[in-house]
């Protein structure tokens, strides 16, 4: 069995496809790439969010490069871990092929809510932050 096939597949989900499942897409790649394999999908997807790049380039990770996908069954077929970052794809989500683990992260989407733009990087800054705790305690398994 190759390096390839041993890494275990992760599907991070998430509505819009453009804030927690891509700053958690990023996190996993960078510091467990070694021993996952990462993919992010949406159940409506809406393009990468700018501050997501922002906030996480202050991480000194880049998602510039990453695509805001539409969820697709071969996807689910292909994971090993499913993880939804919101309730809205959590209770929407197809029928999960069966060997395919489900979790869920429950996070806030950043992008709801006012403010001036410092405001709302400092939301979406903490959701960067918490996506990170969630994407270690994954690794550290």
């Amino acid at each position: 069995m190759s390096a390839q096939e041993e890494k275990k597949k992760v599907l991070f989900l998430c509505t819009g496809n453009s804030v927690r499942s891509q700053m958690a897409e990023g996190f996993l790649r960078a510091f467990g790439g070694d021993r996952f394999e990462v993919k992010s999908a949406g159940t409506a997807p809406a393009g990468v969010n700018p501050n997501s790049i922002a906030v996480m380039k202050e991480a000194g990770i880049d998602i510039s490069g990453q695509s805001s996908e539409r969820l697709e069954r071969q996807m689910l077929e292909w994971a090993d871990l499913l993880i939804t970052l919101c309730g809205d794809a959590r209770d929407n989500c197809p029928v999960v092929p069966p060997g395919v683990e489900k979790r869920h992260w429950p996070l806030e989407d950043p992008s709801h809510g006012e403010g001036t733009e410092e405001e709302m990087l400092a939301r979406f800054r903490k959701t960067r932050d918490l996506v990170k705790q969630y994407v270690e305690g994954l690794i550290a398994e």
